[in-house]
């Protein structure tokens, strides 16, 4: 049903531009039998929505790989650089959730583990909305920032780290079977927002399985039989990912390479000083307005990465 209630946008939204073009080729037939300059600018106001929406239309044709219709978990980790890199995780947080908020995706919180003084070390959310995997994948990598240091007394250049990783939403995963002895669980107090029933019982659930050092942790359940429910759907769903990658012997099929996170590893820059700039190190897309990246618009950046991939 959502296949096909996408289709049905696709296809609403073709016989409504054709629609829109036909009755923008009228105006300009009588456009050159009168001038008239309430319907040039009828014409010309039209014609930046059209753009849009063929724009818009466009970017539904790149999103024909394996998930890309799935939800998907969006996790950010701060690197190396203490409490720079946690303020930057924070930033990123940010940017996220106002870039989600302006494309009407669901988000949940899943885990969030607070930075010692500042900001985050990691958090985990799960993207509910159309195409949500096909849009963030283009995000999972290492970003990096330049920028004079709010925690530095001498106020001097720093550069922080912070990896994202993007995974789909399998709908089914009860053919990834997992061993018991393959876990190493623990539980532990939950913090930051999340209701009454946070910070009141160690019922937030970290799974290690330790064949792959896959990581996965939930907190957002009021028990801890629902956190490690939730979070053993997280690890199956990682776990399935990776059986993917293997079978078809080429990670960039689902998902992006596996980088350290740290200098020269990154897929985008984001420079905020001794210039102001967002480069992104694959597509070598760039923009001179940090701010406006920084607060959630990052359709630029995804558009450039999903014609990349075409062409990769």
């Amino acid at each position: 049903m959502d296949e096909l209630n996408n289709l049905k946008d696709i296809v609403n939204t073709n016989i409504s531009l054709k629609e829109q073009i036909e009755d923008d080729i009228t105006l300009l037939d009588i456009l050159e039998l009168e001038k008239d300059i309430n319907v040039q600018e009828k014409i010309e106001a039209n014609l930046l929505e059209i753009t849009n929406k063929l724009r818009e239309l466009e970017l539904f044709t790149l999103l024909n790989a394996p998930y890309d219709n799935n939800n998907c978990i969006l996790e950010i980790h701060a690197g190396a650089g203490g409490t720079e890199a946690c303020d930057w995780a924070n930033m990123l947080y940010r940017m996220y959730l106002r870039y989600m908020e302006k494309h009407n995706f669901k988000v949940e919180t899943l885990s969030y583990l607070e930075g010692e003084e500042v900001g985050i070390k990691s958090v985990s959310l799960k993207v509910t909305g159309h195409y949500a995997y096909g849009y963030l994948k283009c995000e999972k990598g290492v970003h990096r920032l330049v920028r004079l240091s709010p925690f530095d007394a001498n106020n001097k250049r720093h550069t922080s780290f912070a990896s994202v990783d993007v995974v789909p939403e399998f709908k089914e995963v009860s053919d990834i079977s997992i061993a018991e002895k393959d876990l190493k669980i623990d539980v532990y107090r939950s913090s930051g927002a999340g209701g009454q029933h946070i910070n009141t019982t160690d019922s937030a659930v970290r799974i290690t399985h330790l064949p792959t050092k896959i990581v996965v942790a939930c907190q957002n359940q009021r028990s801890q039989i629902q956190n490690r429910e939730e979070a053993m759907q997280m690890l199956k769903a990682k776990l399935k990912l990776l059986s993917l990658e293997q079978q078809q012997q080429k990670i960039s099929d689902v998902k992006g390479e596996s980088l350290n996170i740290e200098f020269g590893s990154q897929i985008r820059s984001y420079v905020m000083h001794p210039y102001s700039m967002v480069k992104d190190h694959r597509t070598n897309y760039e923009t001179s307005n940090v701010s406006k990246v920084l607060d959630g618009d990052l359709d630029e950046f995804i558009e450039s990465y999903l014609k990349y991939s075409v062409n990769n």
